[in-house]
Parts: C-alpha cells; sequence; structure tokens
C-alpha cells in the first residue's frame, strides 16, 4: 500500500443541502431547506443530479428531506469522521487538522504535531478560518454494499446530532450499526445567532414505519445471515481503519479546492451551505501563501497579547 496518503471509502455520488451560484462573478453556496444527491460530476451549471435523487423525489412527496441509509461500519467513529481543518483557501491544500488536543500541521519542513486548543483558542486558527469540518459516508440502495455516499458539513448542529445518534445507535443495538435500517433526515431550527431565520442540520433516526425495537430486529437478522455467508464486519472495519491512519490528512488536493469553495468562503457559514457574508481582495501578480499571511497574522496577535 502507498503510504502518505489515506485510504477512504469508494464514494460514487453526494449528499448536498444547497448549492453554488453565481453572484457578481463569484461562486458562493446558497442554502436549502432539502437534500439533493449528486454524482461526482460537474458542468457549468454545477454538480450533476445522481439518478437516485429523482427515484427518492418520487418516493416522496414534495420535498426530499429523508433519505434511506445503511452505513458500512459498525464503529461509530469510521462513518463520521470531524475535526477541526483549515484549508488554504488558495490551493485547496489541507493546512491543519486537530483534535482539540493535538493536531497536524503542514509547513515547509513538513508535516508537525502540535498542541490544538480548538479555534476559539489558537491564533493560528482563528485568522485562518478554522472550523469543525465533518464527513459522513453511507450506503444508499442495494447495488453495491460497499460504496457510499458522502456528506460533508462544517454545522455543529449537524456535527453533533450525528456523532451522538451513531454512538447511540451502537449502544442499543449491541454493536450492528453496519445493519441499522435507518435515515437521514433534514430538521430546521432558528436560534438568536441566525437572526430567528431557519438554519438546517442533519439528523439520523429509524425508517418511517419502523419502530427501534423493530429496526433492531431487522439488523440483528442481517447481521446472522451476513456472518452465515462469510461476511467478516469486524475485519471491515479494521481495514477502514488502516485506510484512514495511512495519510496525514483524508482529503486531497482534488477534494481540498471544492471543499475550500463551498465551506471556507470569504463569508463565514451559518449553517450546511449557509453563506451569510462576503468580501473580496484585490489580486497580487504573486499573492503570499495563505500560510505567510497566518503567520503574520499570528505574530501580531501574540505582540499584542504581550
Amino acid at each position: 500500500m502507498l503510504k502518505g496518503f489515506a485510504i477512504t471509502p469508494p464514494v460514487v455520488g453526494r449528499i448536498a443541502i444547497g448549492r453554488m451560484v453565481e453572484k457578481n462573478g463569484k461562486r458562493l453556496p446558497e442554502k436549502d431547506d432539502q437534500f439533493t444527491l449528486t454524482t461526482q460530476m460537474q458542468n457549468r451549471d454545477g454538480w450533476l443530479l445522481h439518478p437516485l435523487n429523482e427515484s427518492l423525489r418520487k418516493a416522496n412527496t414534495g420535498k426530499l428531506r429523508a433519505i434511506p441509509i445503511r452505513f458500512l461500519f459498525n464503529d461509530p467513529d469510521l462513518n463520521l469522521r470531524a475535526e477541526y481543518s483549515l484549508f488554504d483557501r488558495e490551493t485547496g491544500r489541507p493546512v491543519c487538522v486537530g483534535n482539540g488536543e493535538t493536531c497536524k500541521r503542514a509547513g515547509d519542513d513538513g508535516i508537525a504535531s502540535l498542541p490544538c486548543p480548538s479555534p476559539d483558542g489558537c491564533a493560528f486558527g482563528r485568522t485562518g478560518g478554522c472550523k469543525p469540518y465533518g464527513r459522513l459516508n453511507v450506503a444508499i440502495g442495494d447495488d453495491d454494499e460497499l460504496s457510499s455516499f458522502i456528506f460533508r458539513t462544517t454545522s455543529y448542529n449537524s456535527i453533533r446530532t450525528l456523532a451522538a445518534r451513531l454512538h447511540y445507535f451502537s449502544a442499543v443495538s449491541g454493536n450492528v450499526l453496519a445493519c441499522l435500517p435507518l435515515e437521514l433526515k433534514l430538521r430546521g431550527k432558528s436560534t438568536t445567532q441566525s437572526f430567528r431565520s431557519a438554519i438546517y442540520y442533519v439528523d439520523l433516526s429509524v425508517r418511517a414505519g419502523n419502530s427501534l425495537e423493530d429496526a433492531i430486529v431487522q439488523a440483528r437478522e442481517l447481521d446472522t445471515r451476513r456472518r452465515t455467508a462469510g461476511f467478516d464486519q469486524a475485519a471491515l472495519d479494521i481495514a477502514a481503519r488502516v485506510g484512514f491512519a495511512n495519510g496525514a490528512f483524508e482529503d486531497s488536493l482534488e477534494e481540498g479546492s471544492a471543499i475550500a469553495e463551498e465551506f471556507y468562503p470569504d463569508g463565514e457559514s451559518g449553517g450546511d451551505g449557509q453563506a451569510q457574508t462576503d468580501s473580496t481582495a484585490p489580486v497580487q501578480s504573486t499573492p503570499p501563501t495563505l500560510r505567510d499571511k497566518l503567520d503574520r497574522k499570528a505574530a501580531g496577535v501574540g505582540k499584542a497579547a504581550a
């Protein structure tokens, strides 16, 4: 296995809340109040819709706010990876990724391991727009049980809710999370920070029409059938864990540019796919890198504190 880049679950599509739109010559994220399933291909109008997007809409009345899913792994932390992340907005490269205790930061001398006090307590993170960033892989449909759709988010509400649900469902089912028939649900709420306007986040529940007890019975039956057929879920979880650990950063440069555009625009985000402010800077012939800017700003903060 090649070293240096993470081996992640095969992805055949994306789950999005919102879309990219062009305003005043700039591409900015625009919020929505429903799910959209896309392929991994884009054209001038944006991401191409996945065939499952239409079939799921036909099965729902109104907007697509629930998607039937299963998980690939029994370990909740393999299905949802959430970290504090800072991306270079010019190149899309990951610069610094941490968990609140330690971080990995890319520099001229390679990748350094440093303390991670979280974005609010880190001068480097505050000046660079470090924020929580989560990736959730789910299986939709039965065509390929080892492929997935990926949902990316920088929403505190989505990350916190999904993490809690995953651990709860794993616990009450006796660690057969990968066999539970579940669904992603889009929920809305308003807060003082959103100025009473609706913000949307993703939740997880048993599929409509099922009770939790029914879902656990179905999961145990599926787990028994898989074991009888020779399906080794424990080995799959181990393989995934080793793959994720194979690289310092999960996202590649190719993915990073799209992530930086969608989640790290000049303005800050108020929820999944909800940009609120926007600003531009003059283009320079030889612009400094983001790391140069962050180092200068962090030095200035340190001097001011002193």
